[in-house]
């Protein structure tokens, strides 16, 4: 009548192991499920914050810094027929160049060349001013609507074939 020390040992193990089994299928489960999620989730998360950061730069020039910029600027020392402006095609399209020179002559500036950037991927587009010109720069800059103004940056003045301003084409 006396059991065997080891039936209920016997009767414990399969229990212990079914539990581990399970805590294994089940952690298994939710490294799958987290993975899923992640995938599922990981664009539009991506595209949101893509989209975040370039609302602000995309933005429109707020109106009252672009008073203040024409008080500090002053009034253009060229006319526009004065003015020289030399065109780089930055956006990789065939003849924008040409196109925009066309564009910047019936506006009645002189284009003295036009060129390729080095770099065919600018977004957008930007003009660029030798020390001095600023003001023409905002002239032509509120002429073509271009919201980037800056100083000559990467180009060397002898660079602009004797012109004040440059005009990088970018995609917009």
């Amino acid at each position: 009548m006396d059991a065997p020390l080891e039936a209920p040992d016997a009767l414990i193990r399969p229990w212990r192991m079914a539990t581990l089994v399970a805590s294994l299928v089940a952690a298994l489960e939710l490294v799958l499920l987290l993975g899923a999620g992640v995938f599922i989730l990981a664009k539009p998360f991506a595209r949101a914050v893509r989209e975040h950061a370039q609302t602000p730069a995309f933005a429109p020039a707020k109106k009252h810094a672009a008073i203040a910029r024409k008080v500090l600027v002053g009034l253009p020392k060229l006319t526009r027929s004065e003015t020289g402006v030399f065109v780089l095609n930055g956006n990789g399209r065939s003849g924008a160049a040409a196109g925009e020179a066309r564009k910047l002559s019936a506006f009645g500036y002189r284009v003295p060349a036009t060129a390729n950037a080095k770099r065919q991927d600018y977004a957008t587009t930007v003009i660029m001013y030798r020390r001095g010109y600023n003001a023409e720069a905002l002239r032509l800059a509120r002429d073509l609507h271009v919201l980037i103004v800056g100083p000559l940056d990467g180009l060397k003045p002898a660079a602009l074939h004797g012109g004040q301003l440059a005009v990088l084409l970018g995609a917009r």
